[in-house]
């Protein structure tokens, strides 16, 4: 069920890019519109990882240097039966921590400096596991392709806004103008905002899962359940100043990047209370 929703909204992205791009621009709007999307999704395969680790400012770290880290690391690997992944540390107070590559053999999990400092080490194998479910699901490849849809959809209305100003595009035969400018104007308003909350749908859902198999990685979910709760209450108090925006949709939670603002309502991220309510739903334990 999972994964035929996961399809559904990569196919509903590439509809919305697609008719989007006809509105706009006719025939050959819809042409520009997949070439965007397969150039864009060509780069995000072989390059959203070093993208984001750059971005981060994320470094490589050694045995020698987190044998910790790497104890956990090893062990949660080789009970996902997936290879270990390339490890890195952001140098950053907030906690956080973020998944990237296009699939297993390629996956980078990078922590940043006060995650290590905060987690105990039920807690850190917890954030672990849950990173390492989005490794193993090919999460960071799906949520990226749906990124880069969204973005070529926000190109595209872009495009047309400006277009719309000029009076040069969504223009064709006269008796279709008037049918054609309204498809247009609304394409134009309404394709972003689709485009947004598909991605979020796809996103949120992703999280739900890697939770869920995370806990089920390690054997329980109590270390997992105790690190949300901290990484809730310190990242509403410590902003984010490496991790990029552009990143953020990585992470295990939602960093705060100067002070709180509405973009909340759309975060890419599910409410903190409900993951946490979900975990415990799988011991039966009661809700608070």
């Amino acid at each position: 069920m999972k994964v035929l929703r996961t399809g559904a909204v990569l196919i509903l992205l590439t509809v919305v890019l697609v008719v989007a791009g006809g509105a706009i621009g006719g025939r050959g709007g819809m042409e520009i519109a997949l070439v965007i999307a397969a150039l864009m999704n060509f780069v995000s395969y072989f390059f959203s990882d070093k993208i984001a680790l750059a971005s981060s400012g994320a470094r490589p770290v050694t045995r020698e240097q987190l044998p910790r880290l790497y104890m956990v690391m090893e062990r949660l690997a080789a009970k996902a039966n997936i290879p270990v992944p390339k490890l890195y540390v952001v140098p950053e107070a907030a906690p956080n921590a973020f998944a990237t590559g296009r699939n297993p053999q390629h996956a980078s999990v990078a922590v940043t400096e006060g995650l290590l400092q905060l987690m105990n080490d039920d807690e850190l194998e917890g954030v672990i596991a849950h990173e390492l479910s989005h490794v193993r699901n090919y999460d960071i490849l799906i949520t990226s392709i749906a990124a880069t849809i969204a973005g070529a959809i926000t190109y595209l209305a872009s495009m047309g806004r400006w277009g719309m100003l000029l009076g040069g595009m969504g223009g064709g035969r006269d008796d279709e103008r008037e049918g054609g400018g309204l498809t247009m104007l609304l394409m134009v308003f309404l394709a972003p905002f689709a485009a947004l909350l598909l991605q979020m749908l796809l996103s949120r859902t992703r999280e739900y899962a890697a939770d869920e198999t995370g806990a089920r990685m390690v054997g329980q979910p109590y270390g997992l359940i105790s690190a949300l709760e901290k990484l809730g209450a310190y990242n509403r108090r410590i902003p984010t100043t490496a991790i990029s925006p552009t990143a953020s949709a990585l992470c295990i939670v939602k960093p705060l990047f100067g002070s709180g603002t509405l973009t909340s309502l759309f975060s890419t991220h599910p409410p903190l209370e409900d993951r946490i309510a979900a975990l415990k739903q799988m011991t039966g334990t009661p809700l608070r």
